[in-house]
């Protein structure tokens, strides 16, 4: 597994090591020995499978307090996944960072908890798979609006499809998030 920095502390790409042959392929996708070599967490409690058509753009979403990271793949199909800073009191608060996931490239993308994830569908559709490090809690959901423009997401994408969550979410600028 190879690991590549992105530029927010924390935010990491994994290339896993992929075998092909003439029947198709295998990779590892996590193993906990080496997550924990490379300072990733080693322990997940629950996985995510999200299917979707081409412009739907799901998130900005987090959950507080108890914040929740996540490792994101796309098994089918092809995603511009992001992630934005949202700790007050980081140096890149507000920054956001974003890669194109696929089937093809087999990378994944590690967004650690006190970042809002989003990814929007580039792809006919597409099939994402996503690792969280606590479990879902409802009470805590929170969204952050996709094209607030005090973080300028690059979004690849014209007109997303959106839910009415993703529609009515919040600014950055008027999120309380205590102690972070």
């Amino acid at each position: 597994m190879q690991i590549e920095q992105t530029g927010l502390d924390g935010v990491v790409i994994l290339k896993p090591r992929v075998f092909s042959d003439d029947r198709g392929f295998f990779l590892e996708s996590f193993n906990q020995g080496t997550f924990t070599e490379l300072g990733l967490p080693g322990e997940w409690v629950q996985d995510n499978h999200s299917f979707s058509s081409r412009g739907v753009l799901r998130g900005l979403h987090y959950q507080y307090p108890q914040w929740q990271g996540k490792l994101v793949r796309a098994i089918f199909g092809e995603i511009f996944d992001v992630a934005v800073d949202i700790r007050r009191n980081s140096p890149s608060f507000g920054k956001w960072y974003g890669a194109v996931l696929s089937r093809e490239n087999q990378q994944m993308l590690y967004v650690p908890a006190g970042f809002a994830h989003g990814f929007c569908v580039l792809s006919d559709t597409a099939d994402v798979l996503y690792k969280c490090t606590t479990p879902y809690a409802p009470e805590q959901d929170r969204c952050i609006l996709w094209n607030d423009p005090d973080i300028g997401i690059a979004w690849p994408i014209k007109n997303p499809v959106l839910s009415e969550k993703d529609q009515k979410g919040a600014l950055l600028k008027d999120v309380v998030l205590d102690g972070t």
